[in-house]
């Protein structure tokens, strides 16, 4: 990657850390260890981490007698995860091919990047290759866009002013909002005592504009897809008139964000 791709992954890791962090994803660290029972002196390993919020939560349960691994493909995520601190080791790889020995770990996690990996399935069972022999897996993904209003209505608005690949950019993070599909998944990987229990979280976001602008401008060219600076402009436009009734009297934009917990033990 050359110097300015670069220095772009690390904006971007880092608006992501700033924004969506703590809008989306911050309430669900302690329900995902809970599901994996991550504990003091465990050995844990979190997949497709990001900029590290599950990662650095895992490394406080395991303590000073645990250890804890980060892999992510993202070269600029990992970059501000380690600038963020914690005494964690940051490996850059797939999913699909774990950076990782067979049985290191005790513990597996990962939270909300199972609906991006390339094959579903051998994710799940380098997952379990990497558990000990009873070592437990917990894997969060949202639930189906039908459940999560806000963002349905943000497609609708999307396949209307934008056209349907920008709407499906934003449809992806909720591809895998079937509960059976998700066991069916990892049973077929191989897993035991797999179970799914299903959470409503609370996303809050400081305003309506910055909730949308985030995926116009950010988002949806992670996906490829790029708009023009006058339809971003108009769709901010109507989307505070749509919009309206999610935004409180603070000004904050707050709506119920459901997901998947999927737990599960390597035989």
């Amino acid at each position: 990657m050359d110097d300015d791709r670069a220095q772009e992954a690390i904006a971007g890791a880092k608006a992501y850390e700033a924004l969506h962090v703590p809008a989306l994803f911050s309430e669900w660290t302690e329900p995902v260890l809970d599901a994996a029972g991550v504990a003091a002196g465990h050995r844990v390993l979190d997949v497709a981490c990001g900029t590290g919020v599950l990662t650095r939560a895992a490394s406080d349960r395991a303590g000073p007698g645990g250890s804890v691994v980060g892999v992510d493909p993202n070269a600029g995520m990992l970059t501000v995860a380690g600038q963020l601190g914690g005494d964690i080791e940051w490996r850059t790889g797939t999913a699909e091919a774990l950076p990782c020995e067979e049985g290191s770990f005790d513990r597996v996690v990962s939270q909300f990047g199972m609906m991006f990996f390339a094959d579903r399935d051998l994710a799940v069972r380098e997952m379990l290759r990497t558990l000990v022999p009873g070592g437990s897996l917990a894997v969060a993904v949202w639930d189906s866009l039908d459940n999560s209003p806000a963002y349905s209505r943000e497609v609708a608005l999307l396949e209307r002013m934008a056209g349907a690949d920008a709407a499906d950019a934003l449809r992806a993070p909720f591809v895998m909002g079937d509960r059976a599909e998700l066991l069916e998944l990892v049973e077929g990987a191989g897993a035991e005592s797999v179970s799914v229990v299903t959470k409503t979280g609370r996303a809050d976001f400081p305003s309506l504009r910055s909730m949308i602008e985030a995926d116009l401008r950010g988002w949806l060219p992670v996906m490829g897809v790029d708009l023009e600076e006058d339809l971003i402009e108009a769709i901010l436009a109507e989307a505070e008139r749509e919009f309206a009734d999610f935004v409180g009297g603070d000004g904050r934009m707050r709506f119920d964000s459901p997901a998947h917990i999927v737990s599960a033990k390597k035989a």
